[in-house]
């Protein structure tokens, strides 16, 4: 019988509004070939030639306007989710959360995973649609972290449901009020 559990990602956020840290996390994202795609020496030289030069003290001021005093707005909801899927599922499967870019990364989550003695995960990625600058980028990454640290960790995905009935009628739902 396998252990199992369940791997929610989401993008990420900088550790805090610092402008070293939103300048760190925006490297790591914008340094994606999945997010910006172009050849590697144009990436990098369009990256830290220019973007790295002014975005981050730019988005270190806009990160502060949604700050909250528990922390990026993402990772808290995100936070949230894990804890209300956990509530969900009781002992049938731990819920582990990280994030593409940032803290607490894939590589961490899933030598945490496996220190658990977890041999399957669930993956879902928290995004109803495909793109490649989010799905792709998550799916692909967890698969090569599961793959160096541990080759025998089954991991199956949770495709884009963009069109999933359910999801069309929770966000019908949601919305509806408005």
């Amino acid at each position: 019988m396998s252990n199992r559990a369940v791997l929610l990602v989401n993008l990420g956020s900088p550790d805090s509004t610092s402008v070293p840290d939103v300048r760190r996390y925006l490297r790591e994202f914008l340094g994606d070939e999945r997010v910006i795609d172009l050849a590697a020496p144009l990436r990098f030289a369009l990256l830290e030639g220019i973007i790295l030069r002014t975005r981050p003290k730019n988005s270190a001021h806009a990160y502060e306007q949604i700050w909250t005093k528990e922390g990026s707005p993402l990772i808290v909801t995100s936070k949230a989710v894990q804890k209300k899927l956990a509530v969900q599922l009781g002992s049938s499967a731990p819920v582990y959360l990280a994030m593409r870019y940032g803290t607490p990364s894939i590589a961490s989550v899933i030598g945490q995973i496996i220190a658990d003695g977890i041999d399957e995960i669930l993956l879902f990625p928290q995004y109803p649609h495909y793109a490649m600058s989010s799905w792709e980028t998550v799916v692909v990454k967890v698969y090569e972290e599961a793959a160096r640290q541990s080759p025998k960790l089954r991991v199956d995905s949770v495709q884009p449901f963009y069109a999933d009935a359910y999801y069309i009628e929770a966000l019908a739902a949601v919305t509806a009020p408005y």
